[in-house]
């Protein structure tokens, strides 16, 4: 049965912007803009009169910026979805971070050196679309499931939006998926993660322990700068070291390594370890940096002693590669539907048969430990404290 539109709210202090994503929205099926404001406190008063399914919001605004009026969405409106529109600036992708790591659903960036009007809105609508799709439950490769759950975050709210792949079913929080036999030691942790992804990182890169007796090497879907600042961001508050990839550093214990917007990254063996590879090569799934590149490389660097972990992201991204290290003999954990912002790449995963438990993003930190620790246990024969 065809439901209503999904009702977008436009915040944004720039009248061309407000019309631009207007006029771009307005012609895309199954999307509704039912109001705009210049300002986040006219923004907050439209939510009650208007009820939107999602707001799209400015990160720089006169009276109330981006952040104070996120913050008063998630007080008053805990559950709706919010994407931020960024600059491609050092202070704009500064705020967007602090935005996503504070709820944001997700962001865009205004289009920059575009020729004429009618590419800045082929870029919006190609950028923001299908974000909206996902977000609220509408996507042409995903069935509606309309699931919103509050998490336990400090922010005090996480939004599911939770497209399900048709070719899956929804998993409980704590199922095996594939059976596995007796648990190799684990060398290398490869994460995979996209729409969502710095909120989630928020709260699983600090859940790690400092003494994580293995590297992390993380593929976030984020341009060049934001990511650089998103591993900052995380630095400061993990015990393990977070850092940006540049290409050739030599990765140890306690260790985690983010994927450099708008490059691949790869972890390859050598002599004196595990290093790692940047480059620009190809997109792969639209994407670069891409999971399916850094799995594949830990395949070959790894094998059966790495951890791939998948979670919360729009798309398919990583599916081949998480096969990739399942046919190695490698281990599969993705984030769980209910504690993801959108299903789309672990849900792809479990379709494919290449997870061997689907757990709730709480719950992923202790995992990823305690599978490093009774995998190294397992050699020695000690059993882990």
């Amino acid at each position: 049965m065809e439901t209503r539109p999904t009702r977008v709210l436009v915040i944004d202090d720039s009248v061309v912007v407000r019309r631009l994503v207007s006029d771009v929205l307005s012609r895309q099926d199954g999307i509704e803009v039912v109001g705009t404001a210049p300002n986040g406190r006219i923004g907050l008063q439209k939510i009650p009169q208007l009820s939107p399914d999602l707001i799209t919001l400015d990160v720089e605004m006169p009276e109330m910026d981006g952040i104070e009026t996120l913050k008063a969405i998630r007080a008053a409106h805990g559950d709706l979805p919010v994407i931020m529109f960024s600059t491609l600036t050092e202070r704009g992708a500064a705020v967007t971070i602090d935005a996503l790591i504070h709820g944001a659903n997700d962001y865009v960036t205004k289009p920059a050196n575009v020729g004429s009007v009618e590419e800045s809105m082929a870029r919006v609508a190609a950028d923001l679309t299908p974000r909206i799709h996902a977000l609220c439950g509408r996507s042409r490769d995903v069935d509606r499931t309309g699931s919103r759950e509050t998490g336990s975050r400090e922010t005090g709210w996480r939004a599911a939006g939770s497209p399900t792949p048709s070719t899956t079913s929804a998993r409980s929080a704590t199922s095996a998926i594939r059976p596995v036999g007796a648990p190799a030691r684990v060398d290398l942790v490869v994460i995979g993660v996209s729409t969502g992804g710095p909120n989630a990182l928020a709260e699983l890169v600090p859940a790690l322990p400092a003494d994580l007796p293995v590297p992390v090497v993380i593929v976030q879907h984020m341009p060049a700068m934001f990511t650089r600042l998103l591993a900052q961001r995380l630095d400061n508050t993990s015990a393990v070291a977070v850092r940006e990839a540049a290409g050739g550093e030599r990765i140890g214990p306690g260790e985690c390594w983010i994927a450099p917007g708008d490059h691949h990254l790869e972890v390859a063996g050598s002599s004196g370890g595990l290093r790692l590879r940047v480059h620009d090569g190809e997109k792969e799934n639209s994407c670069r940096p891409a999971v399916d590149v850094l799995f594949r490389s830990a395949v070959a660097a790894t094998g059966r002693h790495t951890l791939g972990v998948v979670m919360t992201g729009m798309g398919r991204d990583g599916q081949r590669g998480a096969s990739d290290l399942v046919r190695a003999g490698a281990r599969v954990v993705v984030q769980d539907e209910a504690s993801s912002v959108v299903w789309g790449m672990p849900g792809a995963v479990v379709g494919a048969g290449s997870a061997d438990e689907v757990l709730p993003l709480r719950r992923l930190a202790l995992e990823i430990a305690s599978r490093v620790a009774v995998g190294r246990a397992a050699l020695t024969g000690s059993v882990p404290r």
